[in-house]
């Protein structure tokens, strides 16, 4: 059998071909054989380079991440911005719809999934804390728009808080909920200087994230 000359080409069109499908579908609903057959590519040539729909899914959201982070460390480098403003920042850019609409159509919701919770719980602390608002936060402690004692505690509260307990990727949220906690969590933040983190404009997109359809899964529907 002839060698694949081109793999990173290869690996572009799978991970090309599965998110438009997981996007359409959402990750349940749309199986292996979707993507064998949107591909051309036979299941060896799949099997070659991931092992299973899950692997699949995992890089395509690797991907995602990838180009979350590049619009991150820009506001996070903005030499323009104080602090807070850049916590503001932060939060508007990572509520984008590249990022949050595909995840949220392609994800179960988190609740249903331990091992996607998991995956996202591990990001908070190994990336977006350490990489984004701990820089952050301590920036605004220097020039005094944040005012705590514990940058990295405060760091992982603000950020479970908004990508677990509020994000309604997480479980079915109505608009009502998604306001109430807003609410909540700009008065819990705001003793440390942190006022009105989540406005109406990032409180809109979050409900309307709530208002996209999840795709579960036809009863006897292959998904693998």
């Amino acid at each position: 059998m002839a060698r694949n000359k081109y793999p990173e080409e290869t690996v572009r069109k799978i991970l090309d071909t599965a998110e438009q499908l997981f996007v359409e579908k959402g990750y349940d609903r749309a199986s292996l054989q979707d993507i064998i057959e949107a591909t051309g590519l036979s299941k060896g040539a799949i099997y070659h380079h991931f092992t299973s729909k899950e692997d699949i899914f995992y890089s395509v959201c690797d991907r995602i991440g990838q180009r979350n982070s590049e619009i991150l460390r820009e506001v996070r480098d903005d030499a323009t911005l104080n602090g807070l403003d850049k916590l503001r920042a932060i939060f508007k850019a990572s509520l984008q719809p590249e990022r949050q609409a595909k995840m949220f159509c392609m994800m179960p919701y988190l609740l249903d999934n331990a091992k996607f919770l998991a995956t996202e719980m591990r990001s908070i602390f190994q990336e977006v804390v350490p990489i984004f608002v701990e820089p952050i936060i301590r920036q605004g402690i220097a020039d005094g728009s944040i005012q705590t004692d514990h940058t990295k505690e405060l760091a992982e509260a603000m950020m479970l808080l908004s990508d677990i307990w509020i994000n309604p990727i997480f479980q079915p949220t109505t608009p009502d909920e998604i306001k109430a906690r807003c609410a909540i969590y700009n008065q819990l933040f705001s003793v440390f200087g942190i006022s009105q983190l989540i406005d109406q404009e990032i409180i809109d997109t979050l409900i309307g994230y709530a208002k996209m359809t999840h795709h579960p899964p036809l009863e006897g529907e292959r998904t693998d």
